[in-house]
């Protein structure tokens, strides 16, 4: 099968579908593998380490997305709109509970569109999700860490803080993967934390992981609403597969917290957990509301490309090969694969997309 590998687009994303070891894999077994120009660059991987592996490198995304498989690592773009084609599989995350213009799009283009962050395993594990799930879970507390600092408009507060004075209070809302990562890192920072979490057998277990050295409260409005203004860094890890998240801080909420604290919403290409937070960029990661300091960047793993791409294609090369060498008809002997399904042939297909968006259906 021919397989797409186009350059992505979205603001300072530099990881690529298919890293140089991918491709010769799939290259290995019989697939042509067709990159755009400088796809890599920004991971560490130059046009020559592809050519070496097997690829052809081609001049325009044209070239890269007009074959059978495309395969990408975030959402396409409205500019991306033109190049997706009937029939064709694509192959990246889609979250497509917050995004009714590029459902819309792909329900009119005919494109068989299978989301990453869908695809799950009979034990509910979603295996493309996690790896990104795990860095973005780390990032948030190193990025909140920064933006804690005076001159990027935080407190001027150190979360590992100093003998006689009081570390910084990181309090995370989920303690799902992402959760547990971000906890991780605090901990080992020197922070105080605290997880909510709704799932008692997850606090359980978190229990088993952190001990005394984290606070696990049982999600309720009124540990949300006591725990909340007290933070230093507020972690939204909250994540409902195939659904837009719940909103769980409320604007006037945000309001009482101090001013230059810092909001991180690891969940924001999902609608996000906190009111007030919006989608920003690496170019333009943060804004300031009711004194607080928002960072909504949706790619977060985009950061470190290297090793964020390497990551994600240890999960979904498996996949890209099951697809390669069967085509549409994998998701039939692949039942994870087939939850990943989300728009097959002008129709919305999957089950929690569809609840978003009934007129759709």
């Amino acid at each position: 099968m021919e397989i797409g590998v186009p350059k992505e687009v979205k603001d300072q994303e530099f990881r690529v579908g298919l890293s140089p070891s991918s491709v010769r894999v799939c290259c290995e077994k019989g697939h042509q593998v067709f990159v755009e120009t400088e796809a890599g660059v920004g991971a560490g991987f130059s046009d020559q380490d592809y050519l070496e592996a097997g690829a052809k490198v081609v001049s325009s995304p044209t070239e890269a997305w007009n074959r059978e498989l495309v395969v990408k690592v975030k959402e396409p773009l409205p500019s991306e709109y033109p190049f997706i084609q009937k029939g064709q599989l694509l192959f990246t995350y889609l979250h497509l509970a917050a995004a009714r213009e590029l459902t819309e799009h792909l329900i009119n283009s005919g494109v068989n569109a299978i989301a990453y962050e869908s695809v799950e395993l009979p034990d509910r594990r979603l295996p493309l999700l996690t790896p990104m799930s795990i860095i973005a879970g780390r990032l948030s507390v190193q990025f909140g860490a920064r933006y804690l600092e005076r001159q990027q408009g935080g407190r001027g507060v150190l979360l590992g803080g100093f003998p006689g004075v009081k570390s910084g209070h990181v309090v995370i809302l989920g303690g799902g993967i992402v959760g547990t990562e971000a906890a991780r890192i605090a901990v080992g920072m020197g922070a105080m934390v605290t997880i909510i979490d709704i799932n008692v057998d997850r606090l359980s277990y978190l229990e088993t992981l952190f001990g005394s050295r984290v606070e696990l409260l049982y999600s309720n409005s009124a540990h949300i609403e006591a725990t909340v203004p007290q933070a230093d860094l507020l972690i939204g890890a909250v994540l409902v597969p195939g659904f837009r998240t719940p909103i769980l801080v409320s604007r006037e909420l945000v309001a009482k917290m101090r001013p230059g604290s810092v909001l991180v919403d690891v969940a924001v290409d999902q609608g996000g957990c906190i009111e007030t937070l919006r989608p920003t960029s690496h170019t333009q990661p943060t804004y300031i509301e009711y004194g607080v300091v928002h960072y909504g960047v949706p790619n977060m793993p985009g950061a470190v490309p290297s090793t964020a791409t390497q990551a994600l294609n240890n999960s979904t090369l498996p996949y890209v090969l099951k697809l390669g060498d069967r085509g549409i008809r994998a998701l039939a002997e692949d039942a994870a694969l087939a939850k990943g399904l989300n728009v097959e042939n002008h129709q919305l297909v999957h089950p929690a997309v569809r609840e978003v968006f009934p007129d759709l259906a």
